[in-house]
């Protein structure tokens, strides 16, 4: 790599991890089909358009710093989970990727069923207009509030996660005079390889009922105690998020498995499903290589067939959760630069008007992300430069090492892709600063569904 392209030259190499791929793109203005939206592209004169719309445009209307998603997008993703698992098993959206009323609606429409984890999650759904038979309950700690919302509101499933739960929603079932459907998530010990706080299924966390300790059979004996007002229609698991090695789910599928064997030579009971959750990854950087949704559905129901058939039970119906898989690659965000801060021997800051309150996931998890210029071509020579928010904290990074244009400068927009999953979902007003747009783009133009946030949002919540 020539130092020339960068203006720090030596001492690079001392400041960031080797980890990190430094060399320059071969072409900084292609995009990467794994990363970005299907209807992104370059326009003639180099700038950035989704659905045909020039994200100039998009900022001059909406403002910045804006998710701006690509409606056609997120239905095809729909459309593809659907026809990958066929009428044999079910997919549920797992909302907590990205949530408003008109995601609903999208997923009412493309045949998808949705996971909830919160009242405000429940609310959303049944108010977007989701069939509560296709919604299903999830939660380490659902409070008596939100248990006797989701059955009085007839959801389809409530996953249980601990032993007290089990008392709590046959007790709300008995009040509503309903046979409520519950699943139990199990909590099979695999170590998912992905980061900590994401991983769900090894046995320090706070999820689900152990296989290890028996604490899952003794769930299971403890719904079958109450017939009248439960029914135990399956096992959940989930092993974690951002998940590209699938030999986990194997793993995970021979456990729960063995645990349905258990169940039907103790209690003569076959169960009919089985949900082994979500986690599958999406690209963030040209590094990450995701399998298409008919890769992985081929491969969950040849784990799961194969499993039954060893343990000479019938093959149940297969449940998964994809979240970010759907929402991630539908979705950048759009920001514009602010200052430009070049610290000879370190390295050059590009400030934006946004952030960690907008993208936690770099300061939390590490995340990487990948970013270019949107509102022109980004020709010329390029800089190696740190993206970072406009938040009082040294953590406030939004691409840690990123080649642009060493003529970028303020008022640039700048696009970070795969920003759709759990960047909106988890924002905040760190700062007071008000949470930005979601815009959804298609053929026939750019709509607000989840309009910005305003200081006066912030001041009415104050009650002084």
């Amino acid at each position: 790599m020539s130092r020339s392209a960068h203006p720090a030259g030596p001492r690079y190499a001392d400041v960031l991890p080797e980890s990190h791929h430094l060399a320059p793109p071969a072409d900084p203005a292609a995009l990467d089909p794994r990363i970005w939206a299907r209807s992104v592209a370059r326009g003639a004169d180099g700038a950035l358009t989704v659905a045909g719309v020039d994200v100039r445009d998009l900022a001059r209307e909406f403002g910045t710093p804006a998710y701006i998603l690509d409606d056609a997008d997120f239905r095809a993703r729909c459309r593809a989970w659907r026809e990958a698992f066929g009428e044999e098993a079910d997919v549920f959206y797992a909302g907590k990727a990205f949530l408003c009323r008109a995601v609903v609606r999208r997923l009412h429409e493309e045949g998808l069923n949705l996971d909830v984890c919160t009242g405000g999650e429940l609310a959303t759904a049944l108010s977007g207009g989701m069939p509560p038979e296709r919604i299903a309950l999830h939660g380490n700690n659902k409070s008596l509030a939100e248990i006797d919302r989701a059955v009085a509101a007839g959801v389809g499933r409530i996953v249980l996660d601990s032993l007290a739960e089990i008392e709590r929603v046959a007790e709300a079932a008995r009040r509503h005079g309903v046979r409520q459907r519950v699943q139990i998530r199990v909590t099979v010990g695999v170590e998912a390889h992905t980061h900590e706080f994401i991983a769900t299924a090894h046995e320090d966390q706070k999820f689900g009922l152990a296989l290890a300790d028996g604490r899952a059979a003794e769930a299971v004996r403890r719904v079958l105690a109450h017939p009248d007002s439960l029914e135990l229609i399956g096992l959940h698991s989930h092993i974690g998020s951002q998940i590209f090695d699938t030999s986990g789910f194997e793993v995970a599928a021979h456990r729960v498995v063995g645990l349905m064997a258990a169940i039907r030579d103790e209690h003569g009971l076959e169960l009919p499903e089985i949900d082994l959750g979500g986690g599958l990854g999406i690209a963030y950087t040209p590094a990450d290589d995701p399998r298409e949704p008919h890769q992985i559905a081929k491969g969950l129901s040849e784990i799961v067939t194969r499993e039954c058939e060893s343990a000479s039970l019938a093959v149940p119906r297969l449940s998964v959760e994809p979240g970010r898989a759907i929402a991630g690659p539908t979705t950048f965000t759009l920001y514009e630069v602010g200052t430009v801060k070049e610290l000879p021997g370190l390295r050059t800051y590009v400030s934006v008007d946004g952030g960690m309150s907008d993208n936690i996931r770099t300061a939390l998890y590490d995340a990487e992300y990948s970013v270019t210029v949107a509102s022109r071509a980004p020709e010329g020579p390029t800089t190696l430069c740190r993206v970072v928010g406009k938040h009082c904290e040294s953590g406030d990074i939004v691409v840690r090492d990123a080649w642009l244009p060493a003529d970028t400068a303020p008022g640039d927009l700048l696009a970070v892709p795969a920003t759709g999953a759990y960047c909106r979902s988890m924002a905040s007003n760190y700062n007071h600063v008000p949470r930005p747009p979601v815009v959804s783009v298609d053929e026939s133009g750019a709509r607000v569904i989840v309009r910005r946030e305003t200081e006066e949002d912030l001041l009415r919540l104050d009650v002084g």
